[in-house]
């Protein structure tokens, strides 16, 4: 029989995406409030490996990811998705949406996003939201899988979320937090 352990705690992430580069840099600023202090944000990288959102939000798209310092429990990976949900609700434009935010975390053994849309594999969290397994780590680096997002296996993104995870290690080392 195994005996449930608690887990540790994760790294968040995020991913922001929009037409407009004003409105990225004014919803990271609100999600700094909540989450609080970061310790990456990455330079902007311009949104082209699809053009699945083209016919709604615009084109061309602007994106961002950002890391927050602060672990967390990995289970409030549901709650972080509704909120940030809500945050995409504030700046509609209509039933359009003109930003999109999608929080993740980064564990020692994967990378995880959340989502509101199922597949195969995808496991249901609860309140509607989903875990997307998108990298897993092995053999000494994060390997994307078959249903991985290009943007999230392109090699650099992929050495990015490797530097970020032995910076979340040093933090388990050290005690969370710092």
């Amino acid at each position: 029989m195994s005996l449930p352990e608690t887990s540790d705690d994760v790294k968040l992430i995020m991913s922001l995406f929009s037409p407009e580069k004003e409105l990225v840099l004014r919803v990271m600023e609100s999600l700094f409030s909540i989450y609080g202090e970061t310790d990456w944000i990455s330079p902007e990288i311009f949104f082209d490996r699809t053009r699945y959102y083209e016919r709604e939000m615009g084109w061309p798209l602007h994106r961002r990811f950002i890391s927050f310092k602060n672990l967390i429990p990995p289970e409030m990976l549901v709650e972080i998705k509704l909120k940030t949900n809500g945050i995409e609700k504030e700046y509609l434009k209509g039933n359009q949406r003109r930003i999109n935010i999608d929080p993740g975390y980064i564990s020692l053994e994967r990378l995880v996003l959340a989502t509101g849309k199922n597949y195969i594999h995808r496991i249901y969290l609860g309140e509607g939201i989903y875990a997307d397994l998108t990298l897993v780590f092995k053999r000494g680096g994060f390997v994307p899988l078959d249903w991985t997002y290009p943007d999230y296996a392109d090699l650099e993104m992929v050495g990015r979320f490797n530097t970020l995870r032995s910076q979340y290690r040093e933090q388990l080392r050290k005690g969370k937090n710092h």
